[in-house]
């Protein structure tokens, strides 16, 4: 009898305990989408999945020539929003307006508002950096755009090689490709045998006409930070545009989108989805076998496909680009091999409800066109051969109801709805920022 009695109170007490931690009991759709989960992982369990806290050095992918630490993360994270150190603009006009942050604007999920981001030579900013434009100073050749939509940088670490066409990094889809290296002179960096978010930050402060200078250093009061991140170098090296590069790319790593609803879900609270989340999450898994592309950690891949969509120029509202561009070769114009023409990066998911414009050319305005494009398996860029188009790319069949769980999950699902935690209250230089032109302080509050 005594043995019985406490056998009970060790269940209540256990039962007590599970209520306390928030233990949930799975429904019918969990443990099926569970079982997906698991199915289309890796490595047969949700930690697949799962993305570390951002302050996990240990658990976030990062270069072994550029270890991860909390002064290199800050001194990224200043810099990326710090538009005094846009001190090479084309004119005078541009000089001091732009940052790394006009292109990859937090609000947007770290993407441009726009369909193109648009940095030296730009004005305004609007509410989400829809607002932006060409400035009148400046002729089209003359600014700093480019010929496809510019990235999300969330989740970055976990991309191999970066840029639509995967140029920068010496790494996964690049091995072997040296022999392309020599024909850009901005891939000369890849012979560092950094990886690819260093090596292209080393080059995109340079290309993004940025320095850093004794007025960066001393008059702003960048200094005591670089010593604070680099202390271990001489300080004839310290105060370089490589270091300046090596702290954005620590900072880049560290932001994680994992305070999304999926994430919160794979580590146990079976609540934080909402009913058509989950469904839309099955349909993910299962019935549209969206992850057959988006495998990895972040929900994309280190693999370039085609699906036939139209390019940047198309839309009629981007700046030097067109037909000719050959950005919209993709992973061709890196490689030279006619079988990647037209190709593109698989792209990270996360946040992508949070901006108006989707895939390299901007060609769908919102997710609900994504989703119809891809269950309707239908290209629509005529210009692409038939033979270019993905194989998997082919109706999907999914019903009315299937595309609209879908939706809900890429919407919402997957939304890091606290990216401002990434963002600094305001840089050294006390510069307005992302965009520090008259326009723009006007529109986000810089000016009385």
């Amino acid at each position: 009898m005594k043995t019985r009695f406490l056998c009970l109170l060790f269940v209540c007490a256990l039962i007590v305990a599970c209520t306390k931690d928030k233990i949930y009991i799975d429904t019918p759709l969990d443990q099926i989408l569970t079982t997906s989960l698991i199915r289309a992982s890796k490595t047969n369990d949700l930690d697949h999945f799962i993305l570390p806290d951002s302050d996990d050095f240990t658990a976030i992918p990062q270069d072994i020539h550029n270890p991860l630490s909390t002064e290199k993360v800050f001194l990224g994270k200043m810099l990326f929003y710090e538009t005094g150190i846009a001190l090479n603009a084309t004119k005078e006009a541009g000089k001091k307006t732009y940052s790394c942050a006009s292109c990859h604007v937090p609000e947007a999920g770290f993407r441009p508002g726009n369909a193109q981001g648009i940095a030296d030579g730009g004005i305004g900013f609007g509410i989400l950096g829809e607002g932006r434009t060409k400035l009148a100073a400046y002729r089209d050749h003359e600014m700093d755009v480019q010929g496809v939509r510019a990235m999300s940088v969330l989740n970055v670490a976990y991309v191999e090689n970066t840029t639509w066409n995967g140029r920068f990094g010496s790494s996964g889809a690049n091995i072997g490709t040296e022999d392309r290296w020599d024909l850009d002179t901005l891939l000369a960096v890849n012979y560092e045998g950094f990886e690819s978010l260093e090596s292209q930050l080393i080059e995109g402060i340079k290309l993004h006409r940025m320095d850093i200078t004794t007025e960066v250093l001393d008059e702003y009061g960048y200094r005591p930070y670089f010593d604070a991140a680099f202390g271990n170098e001489p300080a004839t090296d310290r105060y370089s545009q490589k270091n300046a590069a090596f702290a954005l790319s620590a900072y880049l790593r560290t932001l994680l989108s994992n305070e999304a609803p999926f994430q919160t879900y794979l580590k146990g609270d079976r609540t934080a989805m909402t009913e058509q989340e989950k469904r839309g999450a099955l349909v993910f898994f299962s019935d549209a076998k969206c992850y057959h592309c988006h495998k990895e950690k972040n929900l994309g891949a280190n693999e370039f496909y085609s699906v036939g969509v139209k390019d940047l120029y198309e839309t009629g509202t981007a700046f030097n680009t067109s037909a000719a561009d050959v950005k919209n070769l993709g992973r061709a114009e890196f490689s030279g091999r006619p079988e990647d023409r037209h190709k593109f990066k698989i792209p990270q998911l996360y946040n992508m409800g949070d901006a108006s414009f989707y895939f390299h050319g901007s060609s769908k305005a919102t997710l609900k066109e994504v989703v119809d494009y891809f269950n309707e398996g239908i290209p629509e860029n005529p210009n692409i051969p038939t033979e270019k188009i993905a194989r998997q790319f082919k109706p999907l069949n999914l019903t009315k109801e299937q595309v609209a769980d879908l939706t809900a999950f890429l919407a919402t699902g997957l939304r890091d709805g606290n990216l401002n935690r990434y963002v600094p209250e305001q840089v050294l230089s006390g510069y307005c920022f992302p965009n520090n032109d008259l326009f723009s302080r006007i529109e986000m509050g810089c000016e009385d």
